[in-house]
């Protein structure tokens, strides 16, 4: 495991932020690491920096750092070894007729709507809802990586929008969003088990999901994504299969 006083982070300096809200657990607070300066940060750190937990947010990369709070674990899926289930397979039946284009950060007045009209119905409250197109595009266009924006679209209507970065063992999903009047596609599972296979068709070895958080119903359904590894104690080790 590389060492945060390794290069290439010699450079760079971690801070912890002051206490907020947690996004995930009721009448919880959290704090983050984060990483500075943010123009330091280029494909070799990220990567390693990926390795070590963190996650990227626009031009911010951190990680949770809750003093007696441990529920945040990294996750990542083992794609050589993923096979996905009945459910998955449906799901992707379902969703065949879905074209991907795969571009660099832009902004498009299409995926900005979209944006707005899933937040409104699938985190309503919660801030983000209220995303106007500078914090939108702080949020989702800057990157300091390598970046791309993949558009999912079916007979030509925008379906999803996806935003991932690869990194040296994989690729990591930074976030997507989706039309929300379609619940029965099931867009976001298929949009893990598309950037599975493209993982595998790169000869990538993961595919990197963020944190997993088991009180979390946001976060709790990535254990779905078998075999998944979890950064617990500085160490990658298979996590454990969701619980029948």
């Amino acid at each position: 495991m590389t060492l945060l006083n390794d290069l290439p982070f010699a450079r760079l300096q971690f801070y912890l932020t002051s206490p907020y809200p947690c996004s995930y657990l009721a009448a919880q607070t959290a704090r983050s690491q984060v990483v500075t300066p943010a123009h330091l940060v280029d494909d070799m750190a990220y990567s390693q920096l990926i390795q070590s937990g963190f996650r990227r947010s626009g031009l911010f990369t951190y990680r949770p750092q809750c003093g007696q709070c441990q529920a945040c674990i990294p996750v990542r899926v083992v794609v050589d070894q993923f096979s996905p289930g009945r459910t998955q397979r449906r799901i992707g039946k379902r969703n065949a007729n879905l074209v991907a284009e795969p571009r660099r950060p832009y902004f498009d007045a299409a995926h900005f709507k979209l944006y707005q009209r899933y937040q409104a119905s699938r985190h309503a409250g919660g801030g983000m809802d209220h995303d106007d197109r500078d914090q939108y595009a702080h949020f989702l266009l800057q990157s300091n990586v390598d970046t791309y924006l993949v558009e999912f679209r079916e007979a030509g209507q925008l379906r999803m929008v996806s935003v991932i970065d690869q990194v040296e063992d994989g690729l990591s999903a930074v976030y997507t969003f989706f039309d929300p009047d379609l619940p029965e596609r099931s867009f976001g599972v298929y949009n893990v088990l598309w950037q599975i296979e493209l993982a595998r068709s790169l000869g990538l070895p993961y595919v990197y999901l963020g944190y997993w958080i088991e009180d979390s119903r946001k976060m709790a359904y990535k254990s779905q994504y078998q075999p998944l590894q979890g950064l617990i104690d500085a160490d990658w080790r298979i996590f454990p299969a969701p619980k029948n």
